[in-house]
């Protein structure tokens, strides 16, 4: 049975999940965080699926071991192929949220509209169809119009964040045709809102930008709240963990996670 004083466990790739980590914190401050960025094998987004279920599942074990009462899977393309095989493995013993699903509840205003949603993402992620799949599913009102953008990501974890360099790259992919007369823009990938402004600022604010670290914040916020699971004590202790140490991803971490973290070795192999 799970507690209210169990962790929060999340993961992503790398260390692009600590943009939905920290908005998990400032939504969430008395829960404990696991965060677990499997920088060994990032990105996920050119490897195979089969690879990126792998992996998804050990780390998911990972935090199961850690007594994780939610598990967050803090990565588009690991959402896009491997959600349901994790839900599968990890069963009733922990609750697993993606970061797809709340993005795509997210647009159920506009329903009864004519839009069109722009999303740019990983190749991985925009080669999966999640988004167009999903998003026509439920609402086939909407135009919807990806783009693969594989720069952005090394851009962002180099530190290239508004400045010429990554305002050049990030006018080239807004650019493209396919991205004209759009309504809403989906970042489907966590490093993204660290850009969040730039973009905006590209449209000229009449875009709506949808932040994928909020709205994952909100779910895992309404998902504990509906199950009698927030923890209700203060001063959480918050551990990091990565599958490979580097001091240049340990330096990043203030990008994405808003302070200084200190990162541990974690082994996902048994």
């Amino acid at each position: 049975m799970l507690k209210d004083e169990q962790p929060i466990g999340i993961f992503d790739s790398g260390i692009g999940g600590l943009t939905v980590a920290h908005a998990i914190k400032e939504l969430l401050p008395n829960e404990q965080l696991l965060y677990f960025g499997d920088t060994a094998h990032l990105p996920y987004g050119d490897k195979e699926p089969y690879s990126i279920k792998h992996y998804s599942v050990e780390i998911a074990k990972f935090l199961l071991e850690k007594k994780a009462k939610v598990i967050v899977m803090a990565c588009h393309t690991a959402s896009s192929i491997a959600f349901e095989e994790v839900k599968r493995v990890i069963g009733n013993r922990a609750i697993v949220l993606n970061v797809v699903d709340p993005i795509i509840e997210s647009l159920k205003t506009l329903k009864n509209e004519k839009h069109k949603i722009g999303v740019i993402g990983t190749k991985g992620t925009i080669n999966s169809k999640v988004y167009p799949r999903k998003i026509k599913s439920l609402y086939q009102n909407l135009e919807v119009s990806a783009l693969a953008t594989p720069l952005l990501c090394p851009m962002i974890e180099e530190g290239f964040i508004d400045d010429r360099i990554s305002q050049a790259v990030i006018d080239s992919y807004l650019g493209e045709n396919c991205l004209k007369q759009i309504s809403h823009i989906v970042l489907a990938c966590t490093h993204y809102p660290l850009i969040k402004k730039q973009i905006a600022a590209y449209y000229q604010n009449q875009v709506r930008v949808i932040d994928p670290a909020e709205e994952v914040a909100q779910l895992v916020k309404s998902t504990l709240s509906e199950k009698g699971l927030c923890r209700m004590k203060s001063d959480p202790e918050h551990h990091f963990f990565v599958s490979d140490f580097t001091q240049s991803f340990e330096k990043s971490t203030r990008f994405f996670f808003g302070e200084k973290v200190k990162l541990e070795k974690g082994s996902i192999w048994s």
